[in-house]
């Protein structure tokens, strides 16, 4: 049986904090899907359909990473898929109540699908998508923080 873990997020935009995530996982599981949920409480800068694209541009060195879309409960997406393992990254002990209180929900509506937390490299653990935006709209450079693809767009957004 293939191990199938299901990376999800809002990525909006997708970080070096995220890919490192990402590709760590694509080294320890046979098959990552990264799946692009839209986040109610957000207001997102890009279309989950642009968050895809920059995903699957990001991500095209990974074979046996795909990216998705999903608008249902992760615990049911993972279902659908068999995916064994949520994979979740943690930047800071600040992160850990609010994914704490994800995971015990997922765990409590199917007991099958287990949650991994994975520790960001100490040198992505200041960024998140909001600071990344942040600094774009005023122009600052990013190109450190996210693939060239994902710099581009933001440029294209706040042109």
């Amino acid at each position: 049986m293939s191990r199938l873990a299901i990376c999800p997020g809002s990525f909006d935009p997708v970080t070096y904090g995220h890919l490192d995530i990402i590709e760590r996982g694509a080294s320890v599981f046979d098959n990552v899907i990264i799946v692009v949920f839209n986040n109610q409480s957000k207001a997102p800068l890009f279309t989950v359909e642009e968050r895809v694209a920059l995903l699957e541009e990001s991500t095209k060195h990974l074979p046996n990473v795909t990216v998705d879309e999903s608008n249902e409960l992760l615990i049911d997406y993972a279902m659908q898929q068999k995916a064994q393992v949520v994979l979740r990254g943690l930047r800071a002990v600040s992160d850990f109540e609010y994914e704490m209180q994800i995971t015990s929900m997922n765990r409590k509506l199917n007991e099958r699908v287990e949650t991994l937390f994975m520790m960001t490299n100490n040198q992505y653990s200041f960024l998140s998508s909001s600071i990344v935006k942040e600094v774009a709209k005023y122009k600052a450079n990013v190109s450190d923080l996210v693939p060239e693809a994902v710099e581009k767009a933001l440029k294209k957004k706040y042109s």
